[in-house]
C-alpha cells in the first residue's frame, strides 16, 4: 500500500482572479502552435483520463469521443470559467477541486494523465509526478505540454533570474524548471517528445510511461 504524501499548499489559496480571466481569453483564441500542442496531448487520451489543472477547459475540444474524463483544478476562478464553458458546450464532465500533489484517487486508477502548462506552476512538481505515477494503471501514459528551462547558458540564467517575478505575474508559473528531467527522475520513460515555443519560452510536448518495475508509491 502506498503512502499518501503531505500536501504542499499554494501560497494563494483564494486563486488568481485576474490571471484566470486573462488566461481564459487567451486560450479561447489559440494560435496554431498551441492548438497543435493540445491536439497532440489531449487528442491521444484514452480510457479513464485524469487532467491535472484543467484551467478554463481549453483541452476539452481535443478529447477523443468515449474518454472517461475526470479533471481537478485548485483555482476557484479557473473552475468558474470552466464550468461556464462546460454549460455552454453542453458537456457533462467530472470537475473537482483538487491538488496534483495529493491526488485523492486509488493506485492505478487511470489509463491517462493529462498535464498541460501545469507542472511549471505546481509548488512541488516532483511530488506531483510521483502522485501521477501512482494513479496510472500498468501501461498508462502521462501526456504533457510544459514549459522548460532554456538550454543556452545566457538564456538559462535569464530564466532563473526572471522566474520569481514571472511566477508572481503568472499564477506561480516558473520558466526555470527542468521538467523533462523531473519526468525522467520520477521513473517515467519518455516515448515521444518534440520541442516548441510558448511565446518567448521553450516548451516540450510528449508522452511518458511508467518504467516497468519502478516504484509506484507516492512516497512520504
Amino acid at each position: 500500500m502506498s503512502t499518501r504524501p503531505r500536501r504542499k499548499q499554494s501560497r494563494n489559496k483564494g486563486g488568481h482572479r485576474l490571471f484566470a480571466a486573462v488566461y481564459d481569453r487567451m486560450s479561447s483564441r489559440p494560435g496554431r502552435g498551441e492548438s497543435g500542442a493540445r491536439a497532440d496531448t489531449a487528442g491521444g487520451c484514452r480510457g479513464r483520463t485524469l487532467e491535472i489543472g484543467f484551467g478554463p477547459g481549453a483541452n476539452w475540444r481535443f478529447l477523443p469521443p468515449g474518454v472517461d474524463y475526470v479533471g481537478i483544478e485548485p483555482d476557484p476562478w479557473m473552475r468558474a470559467h470552466a464550468r461556464r464553458h462546460m454549460a455552454e458546450s453542453k458537456l457533462d464532465l467530472d470537475l473537482r477541486d483538487g491538488d496534483g500533489q495529493a491526488l485523492d484517487f486509488s493506485d492505478g486508477s487511470f489509463d491517462t494523465v493529462l498535464a498541460t502548462l501545469v507542472l511549471c506552476t505546481i509548488p512541488d512538481p516532483d511530488l506531483a509526478l510521483r502522485e501521477i505515477r501512482r494513479v496510472l494503471a500498468a501501461g498508462g501514459e502521462l501526456r504533457f505540454w510544459e514549459h522548460v528551462r532554456p538550454h543556452g547558458r545566457v538564456t538559462g540564467r535569464l530564466a532563473d533570474l526572471v522566474s520569481g517575478p514571472w511566477a508572481r505575474l503568472g499564477a506561480g508559473c516558473r520558466p526555470s524548471r527542468d521538467t523533462l528531467e523531473a519526468i525522467r527522475e520520477a521513473d517515467f520513460e519518455v516515448v515521444s517528445l518534440r520541442r516548441m515555443k510558448v511565446g518567448p519560452l521553450p516548451a516540450i510536448v510528449g508522452v511518458a510511461r511508467p518504467v516497468v518495475g519502478g516504484p509506484a508509491g507516492g512516497g512520504a
